[in-house]
């Protein structure tokens, strides 16, 4: 069986027995260490070396061509804290917001990610706009100012999450229609989670998230593609949300968030979701011997049950994790990885 189709078996319901992973997309600063010590010069050797599985192609970062050259949603924040102020920090009405210049779809060329698709071999593709839709609500206004607005000015909070989630969908409408087969999930990241708990009550999250959410992962359905949420820190106590809203797939299990370590997840939801990640980066990739890692991402395993993608708990590899770090985790995610080795 081919790894792109395990994985769409995951999806499906089943387990894979020989396990599946994913490297995650290491921050720039991260590759040239890694290539040193696997002794690769390309992203996809060095993937291919590590029997990666997985790849995620996101046409959110190079889709958008403005012929002025405006980004996608122009925020025009102030300073760089979470609560500076952004264009709409001020804004009471919905008209005011409604006379924003909202990014125009057919400014959208999809060559790039169409490519680079195409370039692909076995491997499942994680694909659509990323849509990080509370993240940009929160850009706007400014973080602390988006949660006041909730509850002083919520149409206003409704009415610019409307824009945002519209421009969306229609412009993964048009890429679906584009990419049709060559993409297998749609992988959408709204980081909604601490340390220690969520950033918003799960009653909030129902009224100014879920909604919007939720039509996010029906279009991705009715294309027959898998739904695959980030969301980073302790999301613990929305996952039934999750779930029967229809999220497929689960990712990055910040392992040392609150109530999101393995054995919890697996005791609380067992094979409910497939599950990706998992892998603490925050001590066990930065500071454990390679024999820990290869315990823990057994342990990953024997927790979350055989729908898992053993990945990191945050994709953006930093360049404190030890390569024979990651080495021992990609050895250990699938029992076929010893050839790894001999390739070496």
């Amino acid at each position: 069986m081919s790894r792109r189709e395990t994985i769409r078996n995951m999806f499906a319901g089943q387990g894979a027995p020989d396990g599946a992973f994913w490297l995650g997309n290491p921050h720039p600063d991260t590759w040239p260490m890694l290539h040193e010590y696997f002794g690769t010069a390309a992203e996809e050797d060095l993937r291919g070396l590590l029997n990666d599985d997985f790849r995620w192609v996101c046409p959110q970062w190079n889709s958008y061509q403005h012929p002025c050259g405006k980004p996608m949603f122009d925020m025009q924040r102030e300073g760089g804290g979470l609560s500076c102020g952004g264009v709409l920090a001020e804004c009471e009405s919905v008209s005011e917001v409604d006379r924003f210049p909202w990014p125009n779809p057919d400014y959208l060329d999809f060559t790039e990610s169409l490519a680079t698709l195409d370039s692909l071999g076995d491997v499942y593709r994680a694909s659509a706009f990323w849509a990080p839709f509370y993240h940009e609500v929160a850009d706007f206004f400014g973080m602390e100012n988006y949660f006041v607005k909730m509850c002083t000015h919520p149409d206003v909070v409704r009415a610019v999450t409307r824009h945002m989630v519209d421009f969306y969908l229609e412009a993964n409408r048009r890429f679906f229609a584009a990419a049709g087969d060559k993409i297998d999930a749609v992988f959408c990241g709204n980081d909604l989670g601490t340390q220690m708990d969520l950033q918003i009550s799960p009653a909030m999250f129902e009224i100014f998230m879920l909604p919007y959410l939720k039509e996010l992962i029906d279009q991705a359905h009715q294309h027959s593609y898998a739904f695959i949420l980030h969301s980073c820190g302790s999301i613990y106590r929305i996952i039934p949300q999750l779930i029967d809203a229809g999220v497929d797939g689960l990712h990055p299990l910040q392992a040392r968030a609150a109530h999101m370590d393995a054995e919890t997840l697996g005791a609380s939801y067992g094979d409910k979701l497939v599950w990706i990640g998992g892998i603490d980066t925050q001590k066990l990739l930065v500071e454990a011997s390679p024999g820990l890692v290869r315990d823990e991402v057994n342990r990953v395993r024997e927790c979350l049950g055989s729908r898992v993608i053993i990945s990191p708990s945050h994709e953006a590899l930093l360049s404190d994790v030890r390569p024979e770090n990651v080495e021992a985790m990609a050895r250990a995610a699938r029992h076929t990885a010893a050839s790894m080795v001999a390739a070496r």
